[in-house]
């Protein structure tokens, strides 16, 4: 198990994204948002619902949940987009939060 940087350590995408799929094990979801349905030129594609996903805008990175299979989604820490720090440490609080959850 990769240990929490200290606050002098910068956080990366890649850091994130760990911690995502970290989410999306212990809580048996997918582990990717869509999933492709079909073969060329009738592909499309399907939302995996209740997979943990990054979602970037405005600057920062937000944990959202896939909720309907056409795409709806749900802030999951309700927090909107943060900076990658910010993000990292509530979304390690949300997996203590699980571990109640999950005995």
């Amino acid at each position: 198990m990769k240990t929490k940087p200290r606050l002098t350590t910068r956080i990366s995408t890649q850091d994130l994204q760990a911690v995502v799929d970290r989410i999306n094990r212990i809580t048996g979801s997918p582990m990717e948002p869509y999933t492709k349905i079909g073969e060329v030129p009738h592909q499309r594609y399907t939302a995996n619902i209740g997979n943990y996903h990054l979602s970037g805008a405005y600057g920062g990175y937000a944990l959202h949940r896939m909720d309907t299979d056409g795409g709806g989604v749900q802030d999951v820490l309700g927090c909107g987009h943060l900076a990658k720090r910010d993000l990292y440490d509530r979304m390690h609080a949300f997996i203590r939060g699980l571990a109640g959850f999950t005995k």
